[in-house]
């Protein structure tokens, strides 16, 4: 009958083995792997969908509170609730309320209380929602719910026109909230 190895050699064993395939990595591994293609200029391009807080990146479309209210029933209310109040049993958190609870015991981090521009609403909304088909909102329909959430956190009017230039206008009453990180280590 075959004797069991210690456990001290079997883990001599598995780190020498790992350590030979590192360094066997290290001196000349594959370049390449042999799958996948390289991304088209189109492919990149339909990825580049990031929208910084100044608005810049924003694609051109427009939408109202007006129009945004059936979209947002549509596509948002299942986890964010009718009255954007959150369903917890989604996961769908809470988008309007809490301005001023930040400092509190209880504070309520929503769109209107936390988030300190509003052209990120328009960026997470268009790159993760709806949940169940992230991306798959055109951007009419994007500023058409993010003018509706400002709406209903009165912040918007329900007829004005959200796009690329008015989105940015949008003053979020969290926006003196957060500070630059004065740490000397960290880019400025």
């Amino acid at each position: 009958m075959p004797r069991a190895i210690h456990p001290i050699v079997a883990c001599a064993l598995a780190a020498g083995t790992l350590l030979a395939a590192g360094a066997a990595a290290q001196e000349g591994g594959p370049a390449r792997f042999g799958f996948g293609t390289p991304a088209t200029a189109e492919q990149i391009r339909a990825w580049d969908i990031d929208a910084g807080p100044d608005g810049e990146g924003l694609p051109p479309g427009s939408g109202t509170a007006a129009e945004g209210e059936a979209i947002y029933a549509a596509q948002c209310a299942a986890c964010h609730g009718v009255n954007l109040e959150g369903v917890p049993a989604t996961g769908g958190e809470t988008l309007i309320g809490g301005r001023g609870s930040l400092a509190g015991a209880a504070p309520l981090k929503t769109v209107e209380s936390f988030w300190p521009y509003a052209p990120t609403l328009f960026d997470y909304i268009g790159r993760a929602m709806p949940f169940n088909a992230p991306g798959s909102l055109g951007a009419d329909e994007v500023y058409a719910v993010s003018a509706y959430i400002l709406f209903r956190a009165g912040l918007f009017s329900r007829e004005a026109v959200l796009n690329a230039q008015t989105l940015p206008q949008v003053r979020m009453p969290n926006r003196e909230g957060f500070r630059p990180d004065e740490r000397p280590d960290t880019p400025r």
